[in-house]
């Protein structure tokens, strides 16, 4: 029970990776607070904020879903005040929330770059500044965002630049947050994974059923965030992760069971 009594903010966690990493965090005894926007199940997408709570309080721990659209400044400060006044304090933000469009620039709407602004870039910003008051106080303070490490070949720029402008802004926020933060004793890192991940956003909205049968399931980022999230945070601090580094470095080498399909030609994500 690593994370026994400690309390988790993440964003986004009604379905997909967030819930995953929230999952396996409620195994290890966390408190987990769910701060999302859906409160009514979409079709395409499935899963709400109370069903994930529902899915933590069936392993034993506490779970707290509170309606968030971090595009608001509002609802992000109400919801941290509710965390803390359930839970006592916040030990580890996990920055999950995100928009995705993956389209070249004349195909782009404006309000569909505003969206992926609004909530990867701003929404981020802003969860991080209200919970940090807070995590400066826990004994081992993390903040793990969900974005890709830096690369400014052409390639991952030219097909999507909305998108990779807002999750590259997330991670120089991880990074600098990481230096920002250092005398707080709080730790800042980002995790990527190497390949496609088997999220109903991939299944309906990207890449149907083929996508999702070349790709991993969330399990191994909730393992890699687990894994970072052990850590003393003044020694791990200002990296940008891929799940696979992460756990060869613990010595976990054999990751078939984290492939949909086992022995499948696994596809590469977008940014590795």
């Amino acid at each position: 029970m690593l994370f026994q009594n400690k309390t988790v903010f993440i964003t986004g966690a009604s379905r997909g990776i967030g819930k995953a990493i929230a999952l396996e965090l409620a195994k290890q005894g966390a408190n987990i607070v769910i701060a999302a926007k859906s409160t009514e199940e979409n079709p395409k997408l499935g899963g709400t904020i109370f069903s994930a709570a529902k899915e933590i309080e069936a392993i034993g721990t506490k779970a707290l879903p509170i309606k968030t659209d971090i595009r608001f400044e509002e609802q992000i400060q109400q919801a941290v005040e509710i965390a803390v006044e359930a839970f006592g304090g916040i030990d580890i933000l996990i920055n999950n929330a995100s928009a995705i469009q993956l389209s070249d620039t004349l195909s782009t709407e404006t309000k569909r770059f505003d969206l992926m602004h609004s909530i990867n870039v701003r929404g981020t910003f802003l969860v991080t500044q209200a919970c940090v008051p807070y995590l400066k106080k826990a004994p081992n303070p993390h903040i793990l965002t969900l974005s890709p490490p830096l690369n400014m070949q052409p390639k991952w720029l030219a097909p999507h630049i909305a998108y990779t402008l807002t999750k590259y802004n997330m991670s120089m926020m991880a990074i600098a947050w990481a230096h920002e933060f250092k005398e707080l004793g709080i730790a800042s890192n980002a995790l990527w994974p190497r390949t496609t991940i088997d999220t109903a956003a991939v299944r309906n909205l990207l890449g149907g059923v083929a996508l999702a049968n070349q790709s991993r399931t969330p399990q191994i980022l909730s393992d890699a965030a687990t894994i970072i999230l052990q850590k003393k945070s003044k020694d791990c601090t200002g990296n940008t992760f891929i799940d696979e580094a992460v756990l060869a470095a613990e010595g976990i080498t054999d990751l078939d069971k984290y492939a949909v399909v086992p022995g499948a030609t696994l596809f590469n994500d977008l940014f590795v």
